[in-house]
């Protein structure tokens, strides 16, 4: 294989699991009690705004209650000595990521600590809660939303994702399921434009298969261990 020079990093529900974050998917999953069709779509915002912006208002409060893990100071001390190109995609809604340290970042599916401006679009940070009816800064409509991709909207940086996925030399996929597109094509993308890859999670992820390698085990011990064979060059 050549040498490593490009990384593009892929984290999941299951990099935050470990700071106490419920994952999306499963029994125990952030979405018990909720159908995703109550919080999580254009339509339930319309329908039911109080209900959507209550459901996320819950979320950025729990961001209080955890601390970035092992896996994410990782990562981020990755960003800081990694002196090639490095691009951290994320899943993740909560700001672990940025808390670590990371800088080479993006949130693909938006972000707890942010607003989207339903009616001209602006993003812009925010803490606290956030009501229906929310006046926007910048135009002035009552039309604050939390800055959530929602099912059946256009995830952020696509351009740039692929871009990066295209002129990657590793490709590692930290804690995902492996069954949320567009995310779960990154792996088929990397591979055609000739990327190594890597899988690292705590269990067999819908796309495995697609993987060269796959690691086992929580990615506490994972991640850490990975970032230092990296960086030591190995």
């Amino acid at each position: 294989m050549h040498a490593i020079r490009t990384i593009v990093v892929l984290t999941g529900a299951g990099l935050s699991a470990e700071s106490g974050l419920a994952t999306f998917r499963g029994p125990g999953g952030l979405w018990e009690g909720h159908r995703v069709e109550d919080v999580c779509t254009p339509e339930a915002l319309a329908q039911d705004p109080t209900l959507v912006h209550r459901f996320y208002d819950m979320r950025r409060e729990a961001l209080d209650t955890v601390r970035p893990n092992a896996a994410h100071q990782a990562l981020a001390r990755l960003d800081a000595r990694w002196p090639g190109e490095l691009l951290i995609v994320t899943q993740n809604v909560d700001d672990l990521h940025e808390r670590a340290g990371a800088q080479r970042l993006l949130h693909m599916h938006g972000a707890l600590r942010s607003a989207l401006c339903a009616a001209c679009g602006t993003r812009m940070p925010h803490a606290g809660s956030l009501p229906p009816g929310t006046d926007c800064p910048s135009c002035g409509a009552a039309a604050l939303r939390p800055d959530i991709v929602f099912f059946g909207e256009m995830p952020y940086g696509m351009d740039r994702i692929e871009a990066a996925l295209a002129d990657a030399d590793l490709f590692v996929s930290i804690g995902t399921s492996g069954a949320v597109y567009p995310a779960a094509g990154f792996v088929q993308m990397a591979a055609h434009f000739g990327a190594a890859t890597l899988e690292l999670n705590l269990e067999p992820s819908s796309g495995s298969h697609w993987f060269e390698k796959s690691r086992r085990g929580p990615a506490t011990r994972l991640v850490p261990e990975w970032v230092e064979e990296v960086l030591a060059g190995r």
